[in-house]
This record gives structure tokens, sequence and C-alpha cells, in this order.
């Protein structure tokens, strides 16, 4: 009975009753055929006579998923036969398996090892900036004043500000010879004035050219001194100029003297009440201020009213024959002549204040050197008359003022024939001139000088009540370590409890004086040892 035939494509079924090839060959496990085995190369010459002779064992990939042979397909085929064939498994196969173990062991290690170093990175963060953190606060700690200096600073603040409030109250560097000096000059100036009036009018412009000669030059000096000296120019002190001129030089001049007494019983009498001057007995300057706008008009009141005829027309011709003349008389000025011959004085100091001081010092001027025009820009901004100059371009805004100052001037004049007429409406005016110096010097020393020491004495108050006080609401400062207990503790016992804990912390929670800065960093505009930075040995 014939063998039966077998499929030439199976090649996992041997033979019946016939040696194989297969079996004769030597296999790819052999020891002296691994290596040809593993190549994928024939281990014996090839029989074409036999079928399985050209049948070699595929190269084994390394690679589990046997990616380098050509038998074998990386994708699930149809029939789900992803492993090799149990027949073509090798020993280097379970070797493999054996060694995925190890390779799981390593990427463990490996997860492990990463793990380590990323826990030592955040813990080398942690320690950088736990010891940024406490250097901070130890230098913070170095810079802050103890409890006791801080307690020191505050005593020798508390004895500084009553030293100073007693100081100013009592020793001379508060109340000088000087002011004393002036004050006792005032007050006898007013005594003096009062009684030469009354008992002898004919020496009252000795009196006052005395005076001016006194008060001037220091008047000078104080003003170059502080840079004022701009304010020398003014028409004020010019008006006196022409006093001395009329009493002095031209005592003939009638027209002089028509200019002189408009100009000072207008112009200088009013600017009491517009400069605000005061009577001020202890402050030089503000005497001198009041002098030579109140005097000239005094000494020709009493030049025009009451000198005797005698002596007024041997002593003073000018003033004799305007008294004398009569109505129709070229001699009697009247209001019209009165301002048409206190315009030319008056324009002639106009123009030569344009000259010498706006044009030639307007560069200094600029600079913050002070002027009436300045002075008075600046005071009268607030006012309808302030706002209307300034609306007005710079070029105009100083012809502007001198067109308002020669009107002021006009206004001021209108009632000179009243003055110069009559006797009694004349000692009207100047009472109530002198009266508004006076009230202006009481107004001074109640709401001006005394407000300054009501205000002292708040500013040693508030002092005194810091360091009293709780110092959690003076500032947000406070010593480390110390936490402001709460205040909404219930129950007496608590409540004590609360009150002992602060009287015994209370030094301890005393804020710095280093400029409200814990750190003691040096403030702009304090002293150096309470601006420095210092630290504590």
């Amino acid at each position: 009975m014939p063998s039966p035939t077998l499929d030439p494509k199976s090649r996992s079924q041997p033979e019946i009753g016939a040696s194989s090839t297969l079996s004769t060959a030597p296999l790819p496990g052999d020891s002296t055929h691994a290596g040809t085995a593993l190549l994928g190369e024939d281990s014996g010459p090839k029989s074409p006579s036999t079928p399985y002779s050209t049948t070699t064992t595929p190269g084994l990939s390394r690679n589990p998923s046997f990616s380098n042979s050509s038998t074998y397909r990386d994708d699930a085929s149809d029939d789900g036969s992803f492993f090799p064939p149990v027949d073509r498994l090798t020993m280097f196969d379970f070797l493999e398996n054996l060694a995925l173990p190890q390779r799981l062991e390593k990427l463990q290690t490996s997860i492990q090892q990463q793990t380590e170093k990323v826990r030592r990175q955040q813990a080398r963060l942690k320690s950088t900036g736990q010891s940024a953190k406490d250097r901070v606060v130890d230098e913070w700690r170095r810079r802050l004043p103890t409890p006791d200096e801080q307690l020191d600073k505050y005593k020798k603040r508390m004895k500084e500000s009553v030293e100073k409030l007693g100081t100013r109250w009592n020793d001379n560097k508060a109340v000088t010879m000087r002011e004393k000096l002036s004050f006792i000059s005032g007050v006898m100036n007013i005594f003096v004035s009062g009684y030469l009036i009354g008992a002898h009018p004919e020496w009252f412009h000795y009196w006052y050219t005395v005076q001016l000669l006194y008060f001037m030059p220091i008047r000078y000096y104080t003003y170059h001194k502080k840079g004022y000296h701009y304010f020398l120019a003014d028409l004020c002190y010019f008006v006196n100029l022409l006093a001395l001129l009329s009493i002095w030089i031209f005592p003939n001049s009638k027209r002089l003297f028509i200019s002189t007494y408009c100009l000072a019983m207008g112009n200088n009498a009013v600017a009491i009440a517009m400069w605000r001057n005061s009577l001020v007995f202890h402050s030089l300057d503000k005497v001198t201020s009041l002098f030579i706008h109140i005097m000239p008009c005094v000494t020709l009141h009493c030049l025009v009213h009451l000198l005797p005829p005698t002596l007024q027309a041997t002593r003073f011709p000018a003033i004799y024959t305007i008294k004398t003349s009569p109505p129709t008389s070229p001699e009697h000025y009247t209001l019209p002549q009165m301002l048409l011959w206190a315009t030319c004085p008056y324009a002639i100091w106009q123009l030569s204040y344009h000259l010498l001081i706006t044009v030639r010092r307007r560069e200094k001027i600029r600079a913050g050197r002070p002027t009436s025009f300045t002075w008075m820009r600046k005071s009268y901004a607030p006012t309808l008359l302030g706002k209307l100059v300034l609306s007005l371009p710079d070029s105009l805004q100083e012809p502007a003022f001198m067109l308002i100052q020669y009107s002021y001037a006009c206004v001021t004049m209108l009632p000179c024939p009243i003055w110069f007429w009559y006797r009694w409406a004349s000692g009207g005016f100047l009472a109530a001139v002198f009266i508004w110096s006076v009230y202006n010097g009481a107004t001074y020393y109640i709401d001006v000088f005394g407000n300054r020491w009501q205000k002292e004495l708040e500013a040693l108050r508030r002092d005194v009540a810091k360091w009293q006080g709780s110092p959690e609401g003076i500032s947000g400062a406070v010593t480390p370590g110390i936490t402001p207990r709460s205040n909404t503790e219930g129950g007496k016992e608590a409540k004590q409890e609360k009150d002992e804990d602060e009287r015994r912390s209370s030094l301890d929670r005393i804020p710095p004086l280093d400029g409200g800065s814990a750190t003691g960093v040096k403030v702009e505009g304090q002293g150096e040892s309470d601006g420095n930075l210092r630290e504590r040995k």
C-alpha cells in the first residue's frame, strides 16, 4: 500500500516511516551550530530532492517583538497569531523571558533614583528658603532697637519737647533783648508821639525826622539780608523822601507839598489796611512798617492844622500860603489841581520803578526775588481783581498792575481836600487808620501768636499721649514675637489677664522713633542720630 502523500506546505508533521532531514540535521540549538542558527544560515548541504532541505530556522531576534523576523508580524493577524509557534522557540527565547524581571527591576531602580533626586532638590530649596528667611529675620532683629533703646528715645524726645517749650517761654533766646527793646520803644513811641501832638506840635517834624533816620538804615540792612530790598523802592518810601524834601529842603514849594500831602494822606494811609500793617510792639519789623505809613500823615497833620499861624508863615510858607488863600486865588488848590500835581511825582516814581526794578532786575525777579507786584499777585490771586490780572497774558500783567495801582492812588486821594481843609475830619481819619493798625496787632497777638503756642502745646500733649497710651494704635511695627491680643475676649478674668499681659509687655511693644520705620533706615530730613543704621553688639 503506497504511503500517503503529505502536503508539501505542512512542515510540522514529519514523514512516517522515513527519516526526515530535519531530524538528521543539526538543530540550531546545538553547540556546534548555535552561531549559524542565530544568523539564519544552513547547517549542512541542501539536497534538492529533500522537500525540507530548503527550510531553515529563521534568525530569532533578541527583541521580544520579533521585529527582525520575516516570518512573524508585529501586528495581530486575522487568526490572532502573534507569538511564534512552540517548535520555533529556542533557548534564547527562554533566557530573554528570564531577563524581563531584571529590566523591570532596573526601571524601578531608575524611577526611585529620580524620585530621590527630586526629593533632595525639594529639601535643598526648602533649606535655602528657610535660611534666607532666617537671615532676613535676624537682620531685621539686629537693626530693630531694643525695648530699652526705644524707651530711652521716648524719654529723650519728651525731655527735648519740654525743654524746647520752656526755652521758648522763659529763655532769652525766645524773648531776646532786641525784642524787649523793640517793645519798649514801640510803647514809648506812642506815648511820646501823643504828647508831642497835644503839647508841642511844632516839634513833631523833628521827632519824625529822627525816627526816620533811625529806622531806615535798620530796614535797609534787614531787608537786604533777607533778599527783600526791592521793597525799598515802593511808593511808601518814596513818599517819606518827598516829606523830607518838603520839610527841610523845599518848604516854599506849594506843588511839592500838595503832591506829598495827597500821596501821604491817600496812598500811604489806606495802605495800612491794604498791606495789613499791625502794631506789634515786640517786632521791630512790624513797628517800622507801620511807622513809614502813618508817621508822614501825622506829621503833615501837625504842620497843616496844629502849628500856630506865625510859625507856619515863617517856617513853612507854602503851607501858610495855601491855607490863607481865598477860593478864587490860584494858590487855592482844588481837587483836580491836587490830583494833577500829585500825578507828576507819582509818574516819575512809577517810570523809575519800572525801568530800574522791573526791567533791569527781571532775571532776578524771575529767579524768585520778591517785589510788591509778585506779593500782590500771590496775595490777591483768589480775589476777583487778582483773577482778572492773572487771566491776562504775561506781557500785559505788569502794565495792568501799574494801571490798577495808579487808579488806587487816585481813588484814595479823592477825600484829600477834606482832610486838608477840615481839622477834625483829618484827625478822625488818622484815628480810624491807627485803630485799624491796633486791631491788626491784636489779631496777631491773639490769633497768630496765641495759635502758635497752642499748636506747640498740642504737639507736646500728643507726644505725652503716645508715650503713656497703648502703642498698638501708634505704629504697626512691633517687636517680633508680640502678638496683639483680641478685643473680643469675654469675661472678667479674660479682661484682667489681658490688662496684666499688656502691662507686662508694654515696654516691649513701644514702636521705634526712626521716622516710623522699624528697620532704622535713614529718612530724608531727619537727624543723624535717628536715621542711621545701628547694629547691636
